[in-house]
């Protein structure tokens, strides 16, 4: 009797464990964690990581939402219960570095039996630590040197120390070239790669590395808003599904943090707090906007000929009430080929109708002209286009009449719009920003705007092919002169 409980409870025990190197969140609890809602979500990515689904994941989360704890302690722990992986772990000091380190040590040591992993005697530093079977930990400071060690699996965790360090130009670029020639370096074939930070600046090595590298990214607020990913409602704040208590310290938070520290550290949303060309509060948001028979629309095209050249295309179609506010209507932007383009414009004019459309002189008359032309006709999209010169390709000469514009009467957008923020952080970093396609693109529509206020006569305007059919039909007299036509 006795003898047949021990092997049931041998087996429960076995299975157990088995679960428990199977699943991250089992082994969450065993741990003594039990997991919120966006920590599931968390775990959810971090499982897709070590199974190769994913390559590089980024994960944004505000202070003290127990990111690290999941992504930089449980989940190392986890990973070498089941693959024979070495692990890189930075943080911007290599104490904090060792830190996780120890954390993560000291768990082995107590679940090692249930993770089926044991500690070597060899070495048992913070820093530097190893398995009896083989794989190795290494704790590195952001900055530091790395030699010797070759891993498979990259983390680094808060590469930046502090408002200071991320608005200084010189310490993101030291930060920038230690990831590509020690950290990026170190990291085997088929490597995996995770990023866990809260949004310091909008060029931090996050920032970065989402331009050159494909990135999953995991990004939660602090305050939900449209489309979350937790499927929280709009103004819910992040960790209330429990008794800890975050959620109503996020929103106490919030009333007293600075309105940059809060987009930034608490929103992922990191930009400018001022801006130097356009000011934060001329971007301005609507609940609603105007019924379109009140407006006079206008559109603009930055024009990027390349798909893979880092910039981007952006159509902006924009409503100028009678008071002269101007209104976002909507916003296009991609890396994209000609062809796809050209269709996304043809799909604008005709929603919108506009009454004119600005782009750059000799952007694509020699090159795309052609073939938009041919499009417009098939596809019946007409609207009067205007050309303007790139003035010497002084960014911030060309943006000067919008500016002027949208300082007087502000730019309105729809509240929720995807393009929100985007455009935001682009406005308040122009002209230093990495990327100015949309204010490009507005500013031709500024200059347009002075055009018609002004009654200067186009001098691009395109107008239909004539069809002599069309022409009869049009004509109520029934025109005797189409077969001239």
């Amino acid at each position: 009797m006795n003898l047949q409980l021990s092997r049931q409870d041998a087996a429960t025990e076995l299975l157990r464990r088995r679960t428990i190197r199977r699943s991250l969140t089992e082994w969450c609890r065993a741990a003594g964690f039990e997991p919120a809602g966006h920590h599931k979500l968390l775990i959810e990515r971090l499982e897709r990581l070590a199974r190769g689904e994913i390559k590089n994941l980024a994960v944004f989360m505000p202070p003290g939402s127990a990111k690290s704890t999941y992504a930089s302690i449980l989940f190392p722990a986890w990973v070498l219960a089941n693959e024979p992986w070495n692990i890189l772990a930075a943080s911007h000091t290599t104490e904090l570095a060792e830190k996780w380190g120890r954390r993560v040590r000291n768990l082995i040591a107590e679940h090692g039996q249930t993770l089926n992993i044991a500690l070597s005697q060899d070495n048992q530093a913070a820093g530097r630590w190893a398995l009896t079977s083989g794989p190795e930990y290494y704790a590195a400071g952001v900055g530091t040197g790395i030699a010797g060690f070759r891993a498979k699996l990259g983390i680094i965790d808060d590469p930046i120390r502090s408002r200071q360090d991320a608005d200084s130009e010189l310490i993101r670029d030291r930060i920038w070239d230690w990831y590509v020639n020690d950290f990026s370096t170190r990291l085997v074939p088929d490597s995996r790669k995770l990023i866990i930070q809260t949004r310091w600046h909008e060029d931090d090595l996050a920032g970065r590395a989402l331009q050159y590298e494909d990135w999953d990214v995991l990004s939660l607020p602090a305050e939900a808003e449209e489309n979350d990913p937790l499927g929280r409602r709009p103004g819910e704040f992040l960790w209330s599904d429990g008794d800890y208590g975050y959620g109503g310290q996020l929103a106490e938070l919030k009333g007293r943090t600075p309105a940059r520290t809060w987009s930034a550290l608490y929103q992922q949303r990191p930009a400018p707090e001022e801006g130097d060309y356009f000011k934060a509060d001329w971007l301005r948001t609507c609940h609603k906007l105007p019924d379109q028979a009140t407006l006079r629309v206008y559109g603009g095209s930055d024009y990027a000929v390349t798909a893979d050249g880092g910039d981007y295309t952006v159509h902006i179609v924009v409503g100028l009430d009678p008071e002269g506010r101007l209104y976002l209507l909507d916003l296009w932007r991609k890396q994209a080929a000609s062809d796809v383009w050209v269709e996304s414009f043809c799909d604008l004019v005709l929603q919108w109708k506009p009454v004119g459309w600005a782009e750059e002189t000799g952007q694509i008359k020699s090159g795309v002209g052609p073939f938009l032309e041919r499009r417009m006709r098939e596809r019946r999209a007409f609207v009067a286009r205007d050309q303007f010169p790139t003035r010497g390709g002084d960014k911030s000469i060309r943006a000067q009449s919008i500016r002027g514009r949208i300082a007087l009467n502000g730019l309105y957008v729809l509240e929720g719009s995807p393009w929100l923020e985007l455009l935001r952080s682009e406005m308040l970093s122009f002209p230093a920003g990495k990327h100015d396609d949309q204010v490009d693109a507005l500013g031709l529509v500024g200059q347009l705007l002075d055009k018609m206020v002004s009654g200067t006569k186009s001098r691009q305007i395109i107008k239909p092919a004539v069809d002599r059919w069309d022409r009869v039909f049009a004509d109520p007299s029934g025109g005797s002169d189409w077969k001239t036509v």
